[in-house]
């Protein structure tokens, strides 16, 4: 499926781009075909919310990179502010913002991927698009640009997705520390009235439709 015209949606192909960024010109995602990419847009440099966001994305790159993904920032700033908010970030806080920024300063690809909104002025609202190795769009977040996000939050719905894929399951909310069934998984109902039998007394299962299993 590939919407063409449209703000992307989960399960689209993520759309093709050349963007401008501090670590050159970039092609999205095709560069990073293979990987994960965590692309994610916030309102403007040298803001506050918006440097403590960079600030815990940077601290978290590592673990990003061990799960085959990779961090890429945006907002409608000149590539020269990003330049010089990075350093200052470095400078002042001891902290390297060893990622790309991509700077989307005519506003068109904010606008494409539907990042502008409405009574939010002409910035980018904070968004994440978690795209997958073939170029996916998996998941989509939104967030006010008064509030920041959780980038362990992040972290863990990369992870859950990963596992999904990897093993055909489904993950209950706030996986693995969820309070019902803790780090266990949800495998797929029961397809015919035999299997749903069968599930009546099996250990892990609260009733057919509902059954779980350790990894």
């Amino acid at each position: 499926m590939c919407d063409t015209d449209g703000i992307p949606l989960i399960g689209d192909r993520f759309p093709e781009f050349k963007v401008k960024t501090t670590h050159g010109m970039k092609d999205l995602p095709g560069d990073y075909k293979g990987k994960w990419l965590v692309l994610f847009s916030h309102p403007a440099d040298f803001t506050p919310v918006c440097t403590t966001e960079f600030v815990a994305f940077a601290k978290r790159d590592d673990k990003f990179k061990a799960m085959n993904a990779e961090l890429i920032g945006l907002s409608i700033d000149q590539v020269f502010s990003h330049i010089k908010w990075v350093e200052w970030i470095e400078e002042n806080l001891e902290i390297k913002i060893s990622f790309p920024i991509i700077a989307d300063d005519m506003g068109e690809v904010g606008l494409r991927l539907g990042m502008v909104h409405p009574g939010q002025g002409t910035s980018t609202v904070r968004t994440v698009f978690l795209i997958d190795p073939k170029g996916v769009v998996r998941i989509i977040l939104y967030y006010p640009k008064e509030i920041g996000r959780s980038i362990d939050e992040i972290l863990r719905a990369l992870k859950a997705l990963q596992v999904c894929d990897a093993e055909g399951v489904a993950l209950p909310e706030g996986w693995p520390n969820n309070e019902l069934i803790g780090d266990k998984v949800i495998i797929s109902p029961a397809a015919t009235v035999e299997d749903a039998e069968a599930r009546a007394d099996k250990e892990g299962c609260y009733d057919w439709w509902f059954c779980t299993k350790k990894l």
